[in-house]
């Protein structure tokens, strides 16, 4: 049996993990930034690089020990060097190069988006592909069409700003906090999401693409007026629920339609969804009854394989055996498409 170390460094979760040829996770270790990027409602570059330098090696350590193995036991070392945060990735990608140089095994060069697809085959157990995949979180909103664990083209993505940005975004015009995501779904549960009749980029265009700048600019307006200032955000009532509701139920529509849109064109039957904004349950929800209507089977994985994490890197094993090695110059790429 060969055992993999990985390494997730690209934007603000350190995280790293040991999985096997077989695909079992021995462990998944997850390093949190939150409390140092809340007081600015959105992750700062800086500060994420550094924590990471502080974090990193007590995370692989603790992922080692609760998988049960000592770096000897590696086959292989896995790092996600695209896309994200430069600075961030470079941690990871310096920390992971220096293992594989050291212990002599091969290093596994993975992206980012492409794990949060991975994710979904690692929660089924069984092979998805071919699908159509749906990415969504903080950087990135993207349609791809999938047809093996590394052979995967890009259909479609966002125009501007990703939909975990734009919840992110939002949660701070009506001072819900940071992270974004979860604090939005909480305050759309108390809300009417047909309160206002928000925007929906593309949502009679044929093009498989997204916008959501002009989304936050709506949600601005209705909460401050077209012509004022920026004020205090609205105090906690139906105003703010209602915001947030209507607000959510326009991401939700658009990254459905689209992603219905994606399975008709290409004539796959089969979705797996990834990326932080999968955790939504309204999300989930909606996604289950278009595939049900459509005829379409659904991968979604458990919350917390949707968030950055590195277990979802063990798509690596592919590379491995097809001998996909990465050179030790390795560098960082923060993007992609």
């Amino acid at each position: 049996m060969a055992f993999f170390l990985a390494i997730e460094t690209s934007c603000d979760e350190t995280a790293a993990a040991v999985f096997t040829d077989q695909y079992e996770v021995r462990s998944n270790v997850v390093a949190s930034q939150t409390r140092w990027h809340a007081p600015f409602t959105g992750v700062v570059p800086e500060i994420a690089a550094r924590a990471h330098l502080r974090q990193l090696l007590p995370v692989v350590d603790s992922a080692l020990t609760e998988a049960g193995i000592t770096l000897k036991d590696l086959s292989a070392v896995a790092v996600h060097h695209t896309p994200g945060l430069v600075g961030s990735l470079l941690v990871g990608v310096a920390a992971a190069k220096m293992l594989a140089a050291v212990l002599h095994i091969p290093l596994l060069a993975v992206n980012h988006v492409v794990s949060h697809v991975f994710a979904c085959r690692l929660a089924a157990g069984r092979d998805i592909f071919p699908c159509v995949g749906l990415v969504v979180s903080g950087g990135h909103t993207v349609l791809l069409h999938c047809n093996s664990a590394q052979e995967m083209k890009v259909l479609g993505g966002t125009r501007d700003d990703a939909a975990g940005e734009a919840f992110d975004k939002v949660a701070a015009l009506l001072g819900l906090g940071f992270p974004g995501g979860p604090a939005v779904e909480r305050e759309a549960a108390l809300g009417d999401p047909t309160a206002y009749d928000f925007p929906r980029a593309f949502a009679d265009d044929g093009r498989l693409a997204f916008s959501f700048s002009g989304l936050k600019t709506a949600v601005l307006y209705a909460c401050f007026g077209q012509n004022a200032r920026r004020m205090d955000p609205p105090p906690p009532g139906p105003k703010r629920a209602n915001l947030a509701a209507s607000f959510q139920k326009a991401v939700i529509d658009v990254l459905v339609l689209k992603a219905k849109q994606a399975l008709r064109q290409t004539g796959q039957r089969r979705l797996a969804v990834g990326g932080g904004v999968a955790a939504n349950q309204a999300f989930r929800q909606a996604l289950e009854a278009m595939c049900a209507r459509e005829g379409v089977e659904l991968f979604v994985p458990p919350r917390h394989l949707c968030t950055d994490n590195a277990a979802m890197a063990a798509g690596a094993v592919e590379l491995w055996k097809q001998k996909l090695f990465a050179p030790l110059d390795l560098d960082a790429q923060p993007t992609w498409l």
